[in-house]
Order: C-alpha cells, then sequence, then structure tokens
C-alpha cells in the first residue's frame, strides 16, 4: 500500500512515496501487539491492588483477588486511617525522601562536577576510589558498628538519610553529563570573575536541570521506597517510615496494636488483606504524582553520555 509523505523544501511541496513492504507491516503490528501487552501487564498488578482494597475482607477469602470485586466495603481504609501512625509514617517518609533526596542531588551534583573537571588534579584517583565503593563494601557488621556506635544515629531520622547521600553510580551519570557541557563556559566565566563556586551553582546547575530531574527521581525513590535502613537502625515505630509500616502489616506483626495504637476503639472484624492493600494504595501515591512533573527531562537526561559527538 502506497503513502504520500509531504516535505516542504524552499518553500515547494515536494510529494515522496513510500512503500512499505509486508515484513515491515508485521513488524510493526507486532511491536504495537508486544507493547500494549506489556503495559497491560504491567498495570494489571496495580489495578488488581487498588480495586480491591475497596473489597470486603469476606470476599476476599472466598474469591480471592478479582478484577472487579462482587462487595465493597471502606473497612480497610477506615481501619488504617483510625490510627495515627500512618499520619507519622507519611510524616516520616516525606521528610527523609525530601531533605534526602535535596542533600543527595546536592553532594552528589559537586562530587561529579569535580570528578569532570579537567583541573582537578587527583580526579582520576577520587575517580578509581569511587568505582571501588561501586565492587566492594565494608559488609552489613562494618556498615551498622559506623552509623550505630560511632555516629550514634540509631533512632534518628538521619540514618534514614546519610547512607544514601552519594550514590556512586548516580555520581557517575551526573559525570557522563557535565563531561558534555562545553569547558569553555568555564574559562569564559573564569575571565568575567567569577569562581569555581559560583560557576557551579549560577551556570552549571541551571543547564543541567535533566541530568538532575533524572538522578532526583532515582534518589526520591530510594528514600521512599526503602524499609532496610528503618529496619536495622529504628526501633521506635513511631518514626517508622511508610515502607516500614507495610512490612509489618503484612508480616501480621501486631497489626491492631501498630495501626491502631494500643489504645485503639476499632470493634470491626480486622481486614487482614484489605489493610495491606490499602495502606499499598495510600503510600504509592506521592511518587506517581511525582513523575509527571519530570517526566519531559527523564527520557533525556536518562540518555546523556550515551552518545558523544
Amino acid at each position: 500500500m502506497e503513502s504520500s509523505i509531504q516535505h516542504v523544501r524552499s518553500g515547494k511541496a515536494i510529494k515522496v512515496k513510500t512503500d512499505r513492504s509486508l515484513s515491515e507491516k508485521v513488524f510493526v503490528v507486532f511491536i504495537y501487539a508486544f507493547s500494549g501487552a506489556f503495559a497491560l501487564a504491567c498495570f494489571l498488578p496495580f489495578w488488581l491492588v487498588f480495586i480491591n482494597s475497596f473489597a470486603k475482607e469476606s470476599a476476599i477469602k472466598v474469591h480471592g483477588y478479582q478484577l472487579i470485586p462482587k462487595e465493597f466495603s471502606l473497612n480497610a481504609y477506615q481501619y488504617v486511617l483510625h490510627g495515627k501512625q500512618i499520619a507519622s509514617s507519611y510524616l516520616v517518609s516525606t521528610t527523609v525522601t525530601v531533605v534526602g533526596t535535596v542533600l543527595a542531588v546536592l553532594i552528589t551534583a559537586m562530587y561529579a562536577y569535580v570528578l569532570a573537571h579537567p583541573k582537578v588534579k587527583y580526579r582520576n584517583v577520587l575517580s578509581f576510589l569511587t568505582y571501588f565503593t561501586m565492587i566492594f563494601g565494608a559488609g552489613l557488621v562494618g556498615f551498622y558498628i559506623l552509623i550505630a556506635n560511632w555516629l550514634h544515629l540509631k533512632d534518628s531520622l538521619w540514618a534514614l538519610i546519610l547512607p544514601y547521600m552519594l550514590n556512586p553510580f548516580f555520581a557517575f551519570i551526573m559525570v557522563s553529563f557535565f563531561r558534555t557541557l562545553p569547558y569553555e563556559i568555564n574559562e569564559a566565566a573564569t575571565v568575567d570573575g567569577a569562581n569555581d563556586l559560583r560557576i557551579f551553582f549560577r551556570i552549571i546547575l541551571p543547564i543541567s536541570k535533566p541530568v538532575i530531574a533524572t538522578v532526583g527521581l532515582f534518589y526520591a525513590l530510594q528514600y521512599w521506597n526503602d524499609f532496610f535502613l528503618a529496619l536495622l537502625f529504628i526501633d521506635n515505630y513511631k518514626l517508622h517510615p511508610l515502607q516500614m509500616m507495610i512490612r509489618q502489616l503484612i508480616s501480621n506483626i501486631n497489626m491492631s496494636a501498630y495501626v491502631g495504637g494500643s489504645q485503639t476503639t476499632y470493634t470491626q472484624p480486622l481486614p487482614t488483606y484489605g489493610v495491606q492493600l490499602a495502606t499499598v494504595c495510600l503510600t504509592i501515591g506521592p511518587i506517581i504524582f511525582l513523575y509527571p512533573f519530570i517526566q519531559r527531562f527523564f527520557v533525556k537526561g536518562i540518555t546523556i553520555g550515551a552518545l558523544k559527538g
């Protein structure tokens, strides 16, 4: 089947006839079908979690997880929102994510700028040490001793922020981006009397929005989804982030006291499965709403440094 495409050259419209072979048509149909099936496979688990969080506990136990539940109920959400723990965990997760992401992106960007700067004398040594930490670690025992015994950060929000403040992989993503920037920008700013800090904050950062948005999203996801640090260093349940709360609920460890508190007055039967699903829905929302604001930077930022021309 022939199709015509119009190109405008020198103010004149030129018709170009293109023929698409049968194999190309089949390939295009396959790509669309595969992409649609993959998108549906990714969407289906989210839909099951969301719609069954409104299902009655008895319906889940009898019929399992359904695409459209036969009986609906708000008992799970009423139970989760009845206590103060989810509000406390929301505050902890939000604080850790916002503060941690801002500090981590700033420190990672400054460190990556040093590694990418051609005039820094020991940048190759620093790059090797950074890469070395990606391969070898101190181990869990040494990590725990450092955070809990030496820095005395146990039962502190800094124990949830500090360990992730500089990720070597994210640093190398930023290094690849900074190396694509013309060094003549630095030279021109230096001639005008700007020092390194002024160049970095007034010139480099404003033109680095794609990579900052990309790395910022990675850091935000890392902080928001983490429960391992809370499992290690947080004994006070009032400082548990949302992911730790979910873990406790799914593990059925003192669910009633954990969600409602020891003084809970909730009298209805405990919606075990519904509470788990409702908590997941309540905790995943902020990250879903965050992505659309930085999506336009994400694709560009993640491919920075892949090609160098």
